[in-house]
């Protein structure tokens, strides 16, 4: 008769430690599957540890409060000018509006975090509410989105309209019964590639669902660096394309200095868009990814 061997995983420094009362000799044959099944159990529980750890790695970026830890750049402003009081924060919710205006005037805006970010799982909420302002172009009616790898805003000068990022768009069915897909792809001033092939236009459909209303919608963005470029909305991955890349059009009177055709994004800005349509942004939080998950995607 012998004692059950008993187990513990110190899973801090994933080591086994045991202890065994033996009343009767082992064979080496034994000892060596014993061996076997501490060590697998051991490496399962790091393997555990290490999923439930990554799983509390989630950073709020907006408190809920006040946007302190963003930045604003408008179109015909200086940095950091937030012409009309176009962003602000009420009731946990970031509000995108345009009270204050008169016309529209081409003032696009954007509000970004205050960090750049390379690989990571970003995930929000928004909604479509009111009326196009006076002024907006007619492609702007329910439409936002949330622009990544972006430029600092710091080098955009005054005039300049659209940062170079790539852009996860956000569009809002128009009630009439047609498709309008949302989480889609636009490049100002950037190229990805698609299905393996560089992909020239600037705006690439998703093949998410038509969403009206004034409903929220669950946004996320896998980014790993300059590699694979993942879109969900709702939980439905909707599109995926990689090698983002500064390239292209669209974006206007940039710095010729910060517009290097080819230089592969592997980093940038995170910002919130403005562009004629109200909008609320809420719950917003991102989880950093370590950067071997892009070598294992390749």
């Amino acid at each position: 008769m012998y004692f059950r061997p008993t187990m513990r995983i110190n899973f801090s420094h994933c080591l086994l430690h045991t202890k065994t009362g033996i009343s009767e000799p082992r064979t080496n044959k034994q000892m060596k599957k014993l061996s076997y099944l501490l060590l697998a159990l051991g490496l399962w529980g790091c393997s555990t540890t290490k999923n439930i750890n990554r799983s509390e790695k989630w950073i709020t970026l907006f408190n809920g409060k006040d946007i302190k830890n963003w930045n604003v750049k408008i179109h015909h402003h200086d940095y950091n000018v937030n012409f009309g009081n176009t962003f602000r924060a009420e009731d946990g919710i970031i509000q995108v509006r345009y009270d204050q205006y008169g016309d529209f005037n081409d003032q696009f805006g954007h509000l970004y975090y205050k960090t750049p970010f390379s690989y990571y799982h970003l995930k929000l909420k928004y909604r479509f509410v009111g009326e196009l302002q006076k002024g907006a172009p007619a492609y702007t009616l329910r439409n936002s989105g949330v622009m990544f790898h972006s430029q600092d805003p710091k080098t955009m000068p005054k005039e300049q309209d659209w940062p170079i990022s790539i852009e996860m768009q956000f569009l809002g069915g128009l009630s009439d019964g047609r498709p309008r897909p949302t989480g889609n792809m636009c490049s100002p001033g950037t190229d990805i590639f698609y299905k393996g092939k560089l992909y020239d236009e600037h705006c690439l459909d998703s093949k998410s669902k038509t969403y009206d209303g004034d409903q929220w919608v669950s946004a996320e963005l896998i980014v790993l660096g300059d590699s694979l470029v993942t879109h969900i909305i709702n939980g439905d991955t909707v599109l995926q394309y990689s090698k983002p890349q500064i390239g292209g059009d669209v974006a206007n009177r940039y710095d010729p200095k910060i517009k290097i055709d080819g230089k592969a994004l592997k980093a940038g800005f995170i910002a919130l868009q403005s562009e004629g349509q109200p909008v609320d942004f809420k719950d917003i939080q991102i989880m950093e990814l370590p950067h071997h998950e892009m070598k294992k995607s390749r």
